[in-house]
């Protein structure tokens, strides 16, 4: 690190659990962040505040009026462009250091397994289930971290889904493919603004402790926090079995 960085990142190595081998881990890592909306604004401001090195920051939508009471990555002056660009120059001026890659389309396919791949941490901030099973796939393929996210009117969630470890479940555990799940979306149901900020705080959190190796993740717990009554639940989870995504007769 240099002079700035050392006085940059200060009060990060200040923490004992951290420290300049801590922090240079997270300037050396690179996160995958999957959606610049409700939660991917403020886990990649985050992200980039701390000092992560590489944030590939992906989504193939354009900013909405209706977006900026809560997409805080996005201003005014962002309505009709796209998330991916203006989440870049947002990040960008928040820390010149990190090197910020936009992708401006829905990851999918290989575009998406490439990335995943390349990836030491995998953020899922996306708004539908068949991108989190997508992902999900991809993160169990290749070993990778995935800290999932997720919330809407007051009612949000946050889990580490790592098979790095053997008795980790995966996002299919909890919610299998092709199950009968309601979807549902901000732009019908509504969204309590600072509950997409708290989630997406969680997951940074969770993604700069993977990355740095301090602390326990929230692998094999699913967070839940009930926005009107300011409750939070941790729920235990087991892996299933049967899993047709991390089971080893799925491989």
């Amino acid at each position: 690190m240099n002079d700035n960085q050392l006085l940059r990142y200060s009060r990060h190595i200040l923490l004992p659990q951290l420290g300049i081998e801590g922090q240079e881990r997270l300037l050396a890592a690179r996160a995958l962040v999957v959606g610049a909306g409700g939660l991917g604004s403020p886990a990649a401001m985050y992200l980039a505040s701390a000092g992560l090195g590489t944030l590939v920051l992906c989504d193939g939508d354009t900013v909405d009026l209706t977006n900026l009471q809560r997409q805080i990555l996005h201003h005014t002056a962002s309505v009709g462009r796209p998330k991916a660009i203006s989440g870049h120059d947002t990040l960008t001026l928040l820390n010149p250091d990190v090197k910020v890659i936009p992708l401006e389309q829905r990851l999918e396919g290989v575009a998406l397994d490439d990335q995943v791949a390349a990836a030491d941490v995998v953020l899922d901030c996306s708004d539908n289930f068949a991108t989190r099973h997508a992902i999900n796939r991809a993160c169990a393929k290749h070993h990778k971290p995935l800290v999932s996210g997720a919330a809407i009117r007051f009612d949000g969630q946050v889990s580490v889904f790592d098979l790095r470890q053997p008795a980790s479940p995966c996002y299919n555990c909890l919610f299998p493919e092709g199950q009968d799940t309601e979807e549902v979306r901000c732009a019908v149901m509504g969204v309590f603004a600072p509950l997409t900020g708290m989630i997406g705080t969680a997951q940074a959190a969770e993604a700069l402790k993977l990355v740095a190796g301090c602390g326990e993740s929230l692998s094999g717990r699913l967070l839940l926090l009930d926005g009107l009554a300011m409750e939070w639940r941790s729920i235990q989870l087991g892996k299933d079995p049967g899993c047709t995504v991390c089971s080893p007769a799925s491989s």
